[in-house]
């Protein structure tokens, strides 16, 4: 796919609508998400004959995090002859530290400053969001339950990014498949209340679903979740291995309290197999508290999805074989021994 060239070829695009409004890998391979002004630089170049400056461009963030989004980066790339050098994904980084060198001229990747930048700060901060989850779970299982939250279009990008960061699985089936995981999760409210008995709905689940779905069952849609719990766990028909807590905000959430009368009755009746996994509203703190109190595993939504960007910057550090670099900033290249070359 030709890079857009001129500022000329920008004012002559059309975009057919209706469409979704999401890029298109062959828009973001053409430039069209670029920031107008590389266009306008690579035209001037071109102009004067500057088009083949050969430069080296670090990238650094604002502050630390995770390391996400290198595979995307590497498809906008490898076939510009260009030599790259990076960060693996999943590595911790410090504030300012350089996370990619690239190396070679300058027209040939400078249009993408703007998607490289976005692909690195978006998958980071999610990833970054997603180790602080899992660390506060102290091993116990997480996974990604955010793609509801974001447009689906990054709905994949921020569940892959978030396995990176440490997740042990995701509900968006594209995201898990990205990450080489299958995608986790039962079923929703809706079924049940369909249904209309929480235990038919289970028993259901158990008859039709393959032996390797898991068996975990919300008990908070109908009746008081102990309640709804020992009686799915009572019946051989659920082949139940556990459930579920996801009570609304309206009734309190999940709370410390629930979650320990609810292991201690399970416990009491025999049915200490059964693990007890919650998820609404979750962010480290509540995942650190419930996990204290007997919570077995985790599904973090808006914490991840809604996670900030880590503010990415792409510095040029030599031109023409001098080092250079603008005000505010040390001329030459940083010093990094964990970069690896990945072009």
């Amino acid at each position: 796919m030709k890079q857009i060239e001129t500022v000329e070829q920008v004012a002559d695009l059309r975009i057919e609508q209706p469409r979704l409004f999401s890029a298109t890998h062959e828009e973001i391979a053409q430039g069209l998400t670029t920031d107008i002004y590389f266009v306008k630089t690579k035209e001037i170049l071109q102009n004067m004959g500057r088009e083949d400056a050969q430069v080296v461009a670090e990238i650094f963030g604002r502050r630390p995090g995770v390391f996400a989004g290198l595979p995307e980066v590497k498809v906008l790339l490898e076939s510009l002859g260009l030599e790259v050098w990076s960060l693996e994904e999943g590595e911790r980084f410090e504030a300012k530290e350089v996370v990619m060198r690239v190396h070679g001229p300058y027209s040939k990747f400078g249009i993408y400053e703007t998607a490289i930048l976005g692909i690195l700060a978006s998958s980071s901060g999610w990833a970054t969001a997603a180790r602080t989850a899992k660390e506060a779970a102290e091993g116990k299982p997480v996974l990604c339950f955010g793609a509801r939250h974001v447009h689906p279009a990054v709905a994949p990008v921020m569940e892959r990014a978030a396995i990176v960061g440490g997740c042990d699985g995701a509900s968006c089936i594209l995201g898990a498949k990205l990450a080489g995981l299958e995608p986790s999760g039962t079923v929703p409210h809706a079924l049940f209340l369909i249904v209309g008995d929480t235990l038919e709905a289970a028993k259901a689940y158990h008859k039709f679903m393959p032996p390797e779905s898991a068996r975990s069952m919300l008990v908070d849609t109908f009746k008081d979740e102990v309640e709804e719990s020992l009686r799915l766990a009572a019946d051989p028909k659920t082949g139940l291995q556990s459930v579920r807590l996801d009570t609304p905000s309206e009734r309190g959430g999940v709370t410390p309290g629930l979650i320990q009368e609810l292991r201690a009755r399970l416990d009491q009746a025999g049915y200490s197999h059964i693990k007890i996994f919650v998820s609404g509203g979750l962010d480290p703190d509540r995942v650190k508290l419930l996990s204290a109190a007997g919570a077995d595993a985790f599904g973090v939504g808006s914490y991840i999805s809604g996670a900030p960007a880590i503010d990415m910057t792409m510095d040029l550090k030599m031109v023409d074989g001098k080092s250079t670099s603008k005000r505010g900033r040390i001329p030459g290249l940083a010093e990094n021994p964990r970069l690896k070359r990945i072009l």
